[in-house]
């Protein structure tokens, strides 16, 4: 008897799933363990494997089409079996047709009549349309940070398409198919509405203006500047002009997207260095620092940079008044919006405590002479943190309104700086981990987030959090709670300082970190109790080894 695979829940806020890729088709001999499809869900684009052996004799929805929750995904079954009976029962979620009738009813759109066309289009189930996906939990709307392809442009399946903001971090969003990106629904910098119609990729001869009238006929917000299709491309990226001489164009060693890290990026920018003529020597021809420091520029590319800068090097007059008015990221907004929330709903009250870090600098000191993993300072932070907040679960609460939740698993957030604000990735269950291990999953944290690869799943789930800026010659802070943690810890720099050993006044290595709490969930004896026992082990970092 044939069986039914319904659309599950790979997320819990998952409502619906868009396909964006069947790895098999009506016909194909399926086996338990195979790969099916992979499902765009809320948070991130997830592989579905089959749980049984049989034939597919049914899809629910084409490439690009969605289903809710528990509506009809595949049938599996025998060879030539009657399915009709099963269609019927989950007419309402599925697709009564299998896959290839689907496909039927969309190839006439490009050469139906733009004036007609409009009211028979279901969009969102066509395979050409890229609509606006949502990337993270809380995400309404995404702005186009940048596009990384241009109307006109051969799009390959995987290929990033755009970096799009959304409300926790600027994201990659990267092509499912192959074809041309015929049509761009906002510009870089315009807001796009969660499922709205980002871009459509397809073959030319597509009827985009058809497709684009139906999006707005079903009350979509895009942007309706930019209607362009192939044959009216707006100009490329960037490129050498037309009058560039070989020798100039010949230099040119970067064409399309650039791999280059964060710090050669800065640099660059710093130095007015175009980075379409450096040489990359990192990972897969990656630009580091160090090309951009060994970098001379060619007399061409001199004259092609002064040219084009030229027209920045201007003297201000004397007492000009300037600024510049620059747009609130969705990021920031968001920053903005949960820091205030929670600074004027919770009454924060502030502990600090000074520790003696002198035995910790010793041990750091022998851990890295053989280690393969180099800990830091802010890795041992963690680890005394995790198994002090072990010893006081009160600190690792939440403010739930009705009730008070002590989580008994403790994941630690970790404050990191970026360019576009402040992200924090969790470090899952750390009072299990080791040192190394710690120290292994910050570092790539840390990478991830600057590289803009970090997915929603890394950011959700904290208990507690820590804000290091020690690292930035800051002695003391006070931090802002993150919601719905009861407690951060905010750790300042490591000075060396005269200390009384012994009655006797000698050089000392001390440490302050302030704990900043909800006074709804933690009372100051509580917080005082869990510094007390971070301040233990910090200055005897033997006991987090045992």
């Amino acid at each position: 008897m044939a069986d039914v695979i319904l659309m599950p829940r790979l997320s819990d806020t998952m409502t619906e799933g868009v396909i964006a890729a069947w790895h098999k088709k009506v016909g194909d001999t399926v086996k338990k363990g195979d790969l099916l499809a992979e499902i765009e869900t809320d948070k991130a684009t997830m592989e579905l494997d089959s749980y049984q052996n049989g034939v597919l004799l049914h899809i629910g929805a084409p490439v690009g089409g969605k289903l809710q929750v528990n509506d009809l995904l595949a049938v599996l079954g025998q060879p030539g079996e009657d399915i009709s009976a099963l269609l019927a029962q989950h007419v309402s979620g599925a697709i009564a047709q299998p896959a290839p009738k689907q496909t039927e009813t969309i190839t006439p759109i490009p050469t139906a009549p733009s004036n007609t066309a409009p009211p028979t289009i279901d969009v969102s189930k066509m395979e050409e349309v890229v609509l606006m996906p949502r990337l993270s939990d809380t995400m309404t709307e995404g702005v186009i940070a940048a596009w990384h392809k241009n109307v006109g442009d051969a799009v390959k399946k995987g290929e990033v398409l755009a970096d799009i903001e959304t409300d926790k971090a600027p994201m990659e969003l990267e092509s499912y198919k192959d074809g041309t990106l015929l049509y761009q629904g906002a510009k870089a910098g315009e807001k796009i509405q969660v499922n709205d119609l980002l871009c459509i990729i397809g073959k030319d001869g597509l009827d985009v203006n058809a497709i684009v009238a139906a999006a707005k006929n079903g009350h979509s917000h895009t942007a309706s500047s930019t209607t362009e299709v192939a044959a009216t491309a707006p100009t490329p990226a960037p490129t050498p002009s037309s009058n560039t001489s070989p020798a100039q164009a010949s230099t040119i060693i970067n064409e399309g997207r650039i791999f280059v890290s964060p710090l050669a990026k800065k640099l660059a920018e710093e130095k007015g260095i175009d980075l379409r003529y450096v040489k990359g020597t990192g990972d897969n021809g990656r630009i580091i620092k160090a090309d951009i420091d060994n970098y001379v520029p060619s007399k061409a590319t001199v004259a092609t940079a002064t040219a084009t800068s030229s027209p920045t090097v201007q003297a201000m007059p004397t007492g000009e008044i300037r600024y510049e008015d620059v747009p609130v990221s969705q990021m920031r907004k968001t920053i903005a919006r949960r820091l205030s929330e929670s600074l004027f709903t919770a009454p924060h009250f502030y502990l600090t405590m000074a520790i003696d870090m002198d035995a910790a600098v010793a041990a750091r000191t022998k851990l890295n002479e053989n280690a393969k993993v180099k800990i830091s300072f802010n890795d041992l932070v963690l680890k005394a943190t995790a198994m002090a907040l072990k010893q006081h679960p009160k600190v690792n609460s939440s403010w739930m309104g009705d009730f008070i939740r002590y989580n008994q698993h403790i994941n630690i957030g970790v404050a990191v700086a970026v360019e576009e604000g402040l992200l924090v990735p969790v470090v899952r269950f750390a009072d299990s981990l080791s040192l190394s291990q710690i120290a292994s999953q910050v570092k790539e944290y840390a990478q991830k987030a600057k590289d803009k690869k970090l997915q929603p799943a890394d950011w959700e789930g904290s208990t507690f959090t820590i804000s290091n800026l020690g690292m930035f010659g800051i002695d003391q802070f006070t931090a802002i709670i993150n919601p719905p943690d009861a407690c951060i810890l905010a750790v300042g720099g490591i000075a060396q300082e005269p200390v009384v050993k012994n009655g006797q006044i000698v050089p000392g290595h001390v440490m302050k970190v302030t704990l900043s709490c909800d006074h709804r969930v933690v009372d100051g004896a509580t917080g005082a109790a869990f510094l007390q026992t971070l301040k233990s082990l910090l200055e005897e970092p033997l006991r987090m080894l045992i």
